[in-house]
């Protein structure tokens, strides 16, 4: 709650406005904030909403506060927000504590068996419940999703060739093929926010180790969600990659291709915009990429017109 101090009121008489008080013109332009976000709201009630926590953003207790009171404000308001949650970082410190020398194929952690059982233990363990106890601390409900709970990603073992065509060997990393989207919408109709580790299942039984890019493009395509939001260490796709005031709000994906085609989306952003394109294609109406760092960019971006990031839709 917010105590409100007429205009002027500190000129007129000499007083100091209390602690925590604001003046009517800013509890209008709170007011204001309201109103904006109300079609938003109405827009978003019942609608599933994917996001991908990871990178930098776990690895700062301040902005992973943000970002998880963003979660609890959506599932407050109607939203239906899905938590899809990688951890390299962590994992690549519980594997330099145990001796062992992170490697990367194509992008791709290798994953042996003494690997595995860390990504188990860090991810689907100690990090899967972390976040979801944080959101219950932060006045939310939620449920991990992991192999000691209930498991809900089915995939198989990825293959690979390089570019002779030869088979490479990434161990146990796997792509996701199945989920199981009742047990997510049961949750979801509770007001439980589902919180997914970057692992999954075989049919066989075999834990693998997943992308989470790529997890929580399968999780949004699997749920026909109405967004999947990747959150990340820029504010977006930018025309100059070196300049954060070029961001471009709104892509479409003719748009994206040509930036693509011109230079302007490189490196690192290509793959990423395009998993974005392919999620297009498979029934996610928008895909959103934005700074995990900014404070309370998830309701910037779902709840304001403007927006902080970049939105890629369809034509």
């Amino acid at each position: 709650m917010f105590r409100v101090v007429g205009v002027g009121a500190r000129h007129k008489n000499g007083t100091v406005p209390a602690p925590g008080a604001v003046s009517l013109e800013e509890a209008i332009l709170k007011a204001d904030v309201l109103i904006e976000a109300l079609q938003w709201i109405r827009q978003f009630r019942g609608k599933v909403t994917v996001i991908k926590l990871g990178g930098s953003v776990l690895e700062d207790d301040r902005h992973l506060i943000h970002l998880l009171l963003d979660v609890v404000f959506m599932e407050t308001v109607g939203m239906r927000p899905v938590v899809v949650h990688g951890g390299g970082a962590a994992i690549s410190r519980a594997m330099a504590e145990a001796g062992l020398e992170p490697r990367f194929v194509q992008g791709r952690r290798y994953t042996d068996e003494a690997t595995l059982a860390i990504v188990e233990r860090v991810l689907a363990g100690a990090m899967n419940g972390h976040l979801a106890r944080r959101i219950v601390e932060l006045g939310g409900r939620a449920q991990p999703l992991n192999f000691q709970t209930t498991n809900v990603l089915i995939g198989q073992q990825i293959k690979l060739s390089d570019g002779n065509g030869d088979p490479i060997d990434l161990g146990y990393v796997g792509t996701v093929t199945h989920v199981n989207c009742a047990k997510i919408e049961e949750l979801c109709s509770a007001g439980i926010v589902p919180v997914i580790p970057s692992m999954c299942l075989t049919r066989e039984g075999q834990k693998l180790n997943v992308n989470a890019d790529t997890t929580a493009t399968a999780v949004a395509q699997a749920l026909s969600a109405e967004k999947l939001v990747y959150l990340s260490d820029v504010n977006g796709v930018r025309r100059d990659k070196n300049d954060p005031d070029s961001l471009i709000h709104s892509l479409t994906e003719r748009e994206a291709n040509q930036l693509i085609a011109a230079g302007a989306i490189e490196a690192g952003m290509i793959p990423k915009v395009q998993a974005c394109l392919e999620t297009l294609e498979r029934g996610v109406r928008k895909v959103h990429i934005i700074d995990g760092r900014l404070r309370h960019s998830l309701l910037l971006e779902v709840y304001t017109s403007k927006g902080v990031g970049t939105q890629i839709v369809k034509e």
